[in-house]
C-alpha cells in the first residue's frame, strides 16, 4: 500500500463545476412539464408528463427536502466517504471499490434500453438544476450528479451489499501490507441490522373482502422519504424511496404493492484460494493448474487536515470475485452480484405493474438480490417470496462457509428460477408475515416446508418478532385497515416471555430474606414477576426490563443456539442464578445512579427528538423531547423503536427503528358496490407515518409535524388521488420556481 499527500488550499466546494447555458435551458424546459404539488404534511406528489418528468420532479423535491442525504448515499456507493470523512472511511470504501465497480455502471448505462438512459438522465438533470437553482447548497463533494450514479445501486437498499459476511475489519488485516501466506486473526464482527415487518391480509379475512398490505421497514431515523410519482404514460406510485432513488422502493399502486425485508439468502460465497508466489507474481491453483491472480490498483483519496491523501491499494482478484481476507493462512475471495442493470429494471417495472401477472414478470428478472418481498393486490392475492436472485450449487458443500476455490465443483450452475425459491402464495390460513425471520413460518403452520429445500436457500432463523407476528396475526379473522394497524403496533415483547422467568426462578430459589441482596431485588422483581410483557410509558416492568436485557446482552449473544429464539431459551434455562441476578443488580444501580431511583417509568426515558439536520444525530436531556413507549425489534417489538443513552445525555434517545410505515387496502375489480362505498368508489384506502417528519430542514413546518403521531403510532389518511390532493394543497410549483 503506498500513500500520497497533496496539500489543498481552497475548500473543496470552490471547484465546483459550473453548468452550460444549453443544460440549464434543457432544463428549465423539463421542468414546465412537472407539477409538484405539497400536501399539508410536506409530501411531494410529483405530476409528469412522461415517466422521465417524474423522476426529474422527484429529484428535485428530494433535494429540497434534503440533499445532504441524497449527497451521502452516492458517496458512499461511489467509494469516496473517505474525503469526507477521513481515514476512518478508507476500507470501507475500498470495500465498496472491490465489489462494485463504477466503470461497469457507466457501460451498463452506455448500452441501457432508450427508456431506462432517460430515467437515469432525468435523475442527474433533476438534481443537477437544483443545484443550479440553489447556489447557497454547498455540496459536500459532488457538485455534479452523473446519469450512471443509480446503475450503482443493486436493488434498492444503499446498505445491501453482499460480502458473505467478511468485514472491513477483514480488509484492514489483509491490505494494511503487502499480503502474505501467514496466518492473521480477524475477530471483528459487524452489528446485527434490525431489520423489518411486512404483513399480507388476504381477503378472506378481511371484513371489506379487499386485500390488505402493511408495509414497516425498520431503518436508521429519516433513511426514507414519503413520496407520490405521476406520470401520462401509466406510472402511479406512492411511498417510500430510500434517498436518491428515482423509484418507489417500498409502496403501491392502484393494482398491487409490496415491501421488502431483508434477506438472509445465500447470495454470496467465499472461496478459498490456493496461492503461491512465482517469479512474475502471484497465481492460484484450479483444476490442476495454475492462473495468474489478477491485480487492479484502486486509488482511495482520504481527507486528512486541510489535505488529501492518496492511498494506492494493489487488490487481488480471482476469477470468482476480490480477495477480501485471510484466514487460517489462506486467501479468500467472494463471489456476488452486487451492482446488475436488471436490479433497477425490476425496481421501476414493478412500480407500475398493473396484475399479479406483471409482478411476477417482474421477478423473473432476478434483480432483486439481498432482499425478500411481500405483495398484495386489486385481485385480492397475497404472496411471499424469500429472496430472488439465488445461485444454484452443489448441495453436498456447507455453502455457510468458505469452500475450495481450486475445483469447478464449487462454481454457480446459473441461478434458479422463482418457482424453484421458498415462496407462499394464497395460503389458507389468509395471512403471511416476514420478519427478517425464516420464511418456515411465514404462513403459520400453512408455511411453505423446510425440508423442500437446500440450506442455503433459507438460512434465516427465526426471533422474536417472527414469533410476536405469528401469534398476533392469529388473533384476528374480520381484519380492517385500523385493525391491520393496531396488529403492527402489538405491543408485547416475546423477547422476555423467555428471559424475565429465568431470572424470577433464580431469585426465588437463591436469595433469600436474609441476604442483604434480598430487600434491594425484592421489590423488583416482584413488579417483573407481574408484568404481562408489554411495553408502555407508563410502565416501570419495560425499564427494569431493558436496562437488564442489555446487561446480559454479551452473554446472550455468546449463547450457542440456532437463531435468537433457541439462544434465548438455551440463556435462561442454563445460565446460573448469579448471572441473571448481578447484571440485573447492576441495572439497578445504573438506574439509581442516573436518576436517584431505580422506579423510572420507560417514557421517561425512553424519547424521541429531533433538533438537527445533521445526519449524524444529535440529543441533548435540556431540549424538548417526546415520551415513546416502543421498544427495539431485539426484544421481539413490532414497531421498532432502538433507543440508547449517548455522550452528555442520561435519557435514551431513538435512532433506529419505524421509518415509513403505512398500510393500504386494495379494491377489488369485482367487488359489489356496498363493500366499497366508503371509499367513494373503487378507489384504494391508505394511511402513512412518517418518522418525524418530511423535511430534513430545521425551519420547515415539516421537520417534526408528525413526531407526536410517530410517538404514539397515529397515523394520517394517504391522499392518493389528484381530486384528494387538491383539496390538502400547501404548495404547488415547477421545479425552479
Amino acid at each position: 500500500m503506498k500513500r500520497l499527500f497533496l496539500l489543498l488550499i481552497f475548500p473543496f466546494h470552490l471547484f465546483s463545476q459550473t453548468f452550460s447555458k444549453q443544460e440549464i435551458a434543457r432544463w428549465q424546459q423539463q421542468a414546465k412539464n412537472v407539477t409538484i404539488i405539497r400536501d399539508n404534511w410536506g409530501i411531494p406528489h410529483i405530476y409528469g408528463k412522461t415517466d422521465a418528468d417524474a423522476v426529474f420532479g422527484l429529484l428535485y423535491a428530494q433535494c429540497e427536502d434534503d440533499f445532504k442525504r441524497v449527497e451521502m448515499n452516492y458517496i458512499e456507493k461511489l467509494g469516496r466517504m473517505a474525503e469526507v470523512k477521513g481515514e476512518t472511511e478508507l476500507y470501507n470504501d475500498l470495500l465498496i471499490r472491490l465489489v462494485i465497480d463504477s466503470a461497469d455502471a457507466v457501460k451498463d448505462y452506455n448500452n441501457a434500453p432508450v427508456w431506462l438512459k432517460k430515467l437515469c438522465d432525468a435523475f442527474a438533470n433533476g438534481i443537477n438544476y437544483y443545484l443550479h437553482n440553489n447556489p447557497n447548497t454547498k455540496p459536500a463533494l459532488l457538485d455534479r450528479f452523473k446519469p450512471w450514479y443509480p446503475l450503482l445501486w443493486t436493488d434498492g437498499s444503499i446498505g445491501a451489499i453482499s460480502t458473505a459476511d467478511i468485514t472491513a475489519g477483514d480488509l484492514r488485516n489483509f491490505y494494511s501490507s503487502e499480503p502474505s501466506v501467514t496466518t492473521i486473526s480477524v475477530d471483528e464482527k459487524e452489528e446485527e441490522l434490525t431489520g423489518s415487518n411486512g404483513f399480507a391480509i388476504s381477503p378472506k379475512i378481511t371484513e371489506s373482502g379487499n386485500a390488505i398490505l402493511y408495509i414497516n421497514p425498520h431503518v436508521t431515523f429519516y433513511f426514507r422519504p414519503e413520496v407520490h410519482m405521476v406520470s401520462e404514460e401509466g406510472l402511479n406510485a406512492y411511498g417510500a424511496v430510500t434517498w436518491g432513488q428515482f423509484f418507489v422502493y417500498q409502496g403501491f399502486n392502484e393494482h398491487c404493492g409490496w415491501m421488502h425485508t431483508s434477506s438472509a439468502v445465500d447470495a454470496a460465497d467465499s472461496y478459498i484460494e490456493k496461492v503461491s508466489k512465482k517469479a512474475n507474481g502471484w497465481v492460484y491453483a484450479y483444476e490442476g493448474k495454475t492462473r495468474p491472480v489478477i491485480q487492479k490498483r484502486i486509488s482511495i483519496r482520504t481527507k486528512k487536515g486541510n489535505g488529501i491523501e492518496t492511498t494506492n491499494v494493489n487488490a487481488f482478484f480471482t476469477h470468482h470475485g476480490p480477495v477480501m481476507a485471510k484466514k487460517n493462512g489462506q486467501w479468500i475471495s467472494v463471489k456476488a452480484d452486487n451492482r446488475i442493470m436488471n436490479g433497477l429494471i425490476q425496481c421501476w417495472q414493478r412500480t407500475k405493474a398493473k396484475s399479479f401477472e406483471e409482478f411476477k414478470k417482474t421477478l423473473d428478472l432476478k434483480g432483486n438480490i439481498s432482499n425478500n418481498t411481500v405483495y398484495a393486490d386489486a385481485e385480492g392475492n397475497i404472496a411471499y417470496w424469500h429472496g430472488n436472485r439465488v445461485p444454484k450449487r452443489d448441495h453436498k458443500y456447507d455453502w455457510s462457509k468458505p469452500v475450495d476455490g481450486s475445483i469447478a465443483a464449487t462454481e454457480w450452475r446459473g441461478y434458479h428460477n422463482i418457482n424453484e425459491t421458498v415462496l407462499s402464495i394464497n395460503p389458507v390460513n389468509g395471512w403471511l408475515q416476514n420478519c427478517n425471520s425464516t420464511p418456515f413460518t411465514v404462513a403459520g403452520s400453512y408455511s411453505p416446508g423446510k425440508e423442500n429445500y437446500p440450506s442455503y436457500m433459507a438460512p434465516d432463523g427465526e426471533n422474536f418478532r417472527g414469533i410476536n407476528a405469528v401469534r398476533v396475526l392469529s388473533e384476528e379473522n374480520k381484519y380492517t385497515i385500523d385493525k391491520v394497524i393496531k396488529a403492527g403496533y402489538d405491543r408485547r415483547l416475546a423477547a422476555f416471555e423467555v428471559l424475565i422467568p429465568a431470572l424470577v426462578k433464580g431469585f426465588e430459589q437463591n436469595v433469600h430474606g436474609n441476604d442483604t441482596i434480598y430487600s434491594k431485588l425484592y421489590e423488583a422483581i416482584g413488579i417483573l414477576k407481574s408484568w404481562d410483557f408489554r411495553c408502555d410509558e407508563a410502565s416501570i416492568a419495560t425499564t427494569l426490563a431493558i436496562e437488564w436485557g442489555q446487561k446480559i446482552s454479551p452473554a446472550l449473544n455468546r449463547t450457542t443456539g440456532a437463531d435468537q429464539v433457541q439462544r434465548a431459551k438455551n440463556f435462561a434455562a442454563n445460565t446460573n442464578a448469579n448471572d441473571l441476578l448481578l447484571p440485573f443488580v447492576a441495572a439497578l444501580n445504573d438506574l439509581n445512579a442516573k436518576f436517584g431511583n431505580w422506579k423510572i417509568p420507560w417514557g421517561e426515558i425512553n424519547r424521541f427528538q429531533r433538533i438537527s439536520s445533521d445526519i449524524e444525530n444529535k440529543f441533548d436531556d435540556n431540549k424538548p423531547s417526546i415520551a415513546v413507549g416502543f421498544a427495539a425489534s431485539s426484544w421481539g417489538m413490532l414497531p421498532s423503536f432502538v433507543s440508547r443513552t449517548f455522550s452528555g445525555t442520561k435519557k435514551r434517545y431513538g435512532y433506529n427503528g419505524n421509518s415509513f410505515v403505512c398500510a393500504v387496502e386494495f379494491v377489488r375489480k369485482d367487488s359489489p358496490k356496498e363493500s366499497f362505498e366508503t371509499f367513494g368508489g373503487k378507489r384504494i384506502k391508505a394511511r402513512s407515518l412518517l418518522t418525524g417528519g418530511q423535511s430534513g430542514d430545521p425551519n420547515s413546518k415539516h421537520f417534526a409535524d408528525q413526531a407526536l403521531m410517530y410517538s404514539k403510532g397515529e397515523f394520517k389518511d394517504v391522499l392518493f388521488y389528484k381530486e384528494d390532493v387538491m383539496k390538502h394543497v400547501e404548495k404547488s410549483y415547477h421545479p425552479g420556481e
